[in-house]
């Protein structure tokens, strides 16, 4: 289903070879929360989805705990931005911004996190809406 959608929004997509169910538990379990249901079936799908100029729309697994990890436990950016413990950031723009479903309280959402302001704002009602708008442009003009 994710490979689909992903190619009809962009056919020049490109996909990894899928996680496995040992390795998303494994994430789960060093995170110490869930993945997101449509991220987790995603995963299995395609351990990550590269879109327009070689960006990652949606890293892969172990991008995706690293990301995450240091957004929530790192201690300079407690001085520079506003908390990340509601965000679980999957992919980015090549620039900077972010990408994340919100967690608390658990939505299907995407939010944008911009870099530069520390602001925060709804870009997609879900995965699939969030894959069909980012791949579907080349530039960033789809979340600005």
């Amino acid at each position: 289903m994710w490979r689909e959608a992903a190619s009809r929004a962009y056919t020049d997509v490109e996909f990894r070879v899928p996680a496995n169910a040992a390795a998303l538990t494994a994430a789960e379990r060093h995170l110490g929360r869930s993945l997101p249901s449509e991220l987790t079936g995603l995963l299995l799908e395609t351990n990550g989805i590269v879109g327009h100029h070689g960006v990652d729309a949606v890293w892969p697994l172990e991008q995706i705990v690293e990301q995450n990890l240091q957004f929530w436990s790192d201690d300079s950016f407690a001085d520079l931005y506003m908390p990340f413990d509601a965000l679980f950031f999957f992919g980015d723009n090549g620039g900077g911004d972010q990408f994340a479903f919100v967690q608390t309280p658990p939505r299907p959402d995407v939010f944008v996190w911009e870099h530069e302001d520390d602001s925060r704002r709804w870009v997609a009602g879900s995965l699939l809406d969030y894959l069909n708008r980012s791949l579907g442009r080349a530039d960033d003009g789809w979340y600005r």
